[in-house]
């Protein structure tokens, strides 16, 4: 198997030294403020992002050790296998999130809603566009977190790491 690797585009800083007490997902992150330190270099790529709302961050899990198959998320008391959840406890440490654009100002941006530790590298910024997956999406389900979604607002990030 080839192995890849990814250059940071930036570093992602927010409230959260700490896993502990940090949101799990950004419904439990409203109205968190963060900012994405962008290289210097990458300035250009940043041309007409301010036209966005919101973004999808894909950075690197740089906390997590070790991986597990099956894992019992946050929500559930039953295991599931890794795919089927957003457990950061994967064989690639690689996280998403959808944030709130607040400004950009040269390599600064603000962001808010933010769920992501202090210090994580950066893989990617991409503009959130709900409108190229809507014909996609008509009959959409999410399988065991049917009936979790409710209480996905009140969990804590030492939950995150059970499995």
């Amino acid at each position: 198997m080839n192995k890849i690797e990814f250059t940071p585009i930036g570093t992602v800083h927010s409230p959260f030294d700490e896993l502990e007490g940090m949101p799990i997902q950004p419904i439990g992150a409203q109205g968190i403020k963060g900012e994405i330190h962008l290289r210097d270099d990458l300035i250009p790529g940043l041309k007409d992002l301010d036209g966005f709302s919101h973004l999808t961050l894909v950075y690197y899990l740089h906390k997590v050790k070790g991986y597990s198959l099956e894992v019992k998320p946050f929500l559930d008391n039953d295991h599931h296998g890794v795919f089927a959840t957003r457990s950061p406890r994967r064989l690639n440490p690689i996280g998403i999130s959808v944030v709130k654009l607040d400004s950009v100002n040269e390599n600064v941006i603000e962001i808010s809603n933010v769920d992501i530790l202090n210090g994580t590298p950066l893989l990617d910024i991409k503009p959130y566009v709900p409108q190229l997956y809507e014909d996609t999406c008509k009959d959409l389900k999410i399988g065991w977190f049917e009936d979790k979604h409710e209480n996905a607002e009140k969990t804590r990030s030492d939950d995150r790491f059970i499995d």
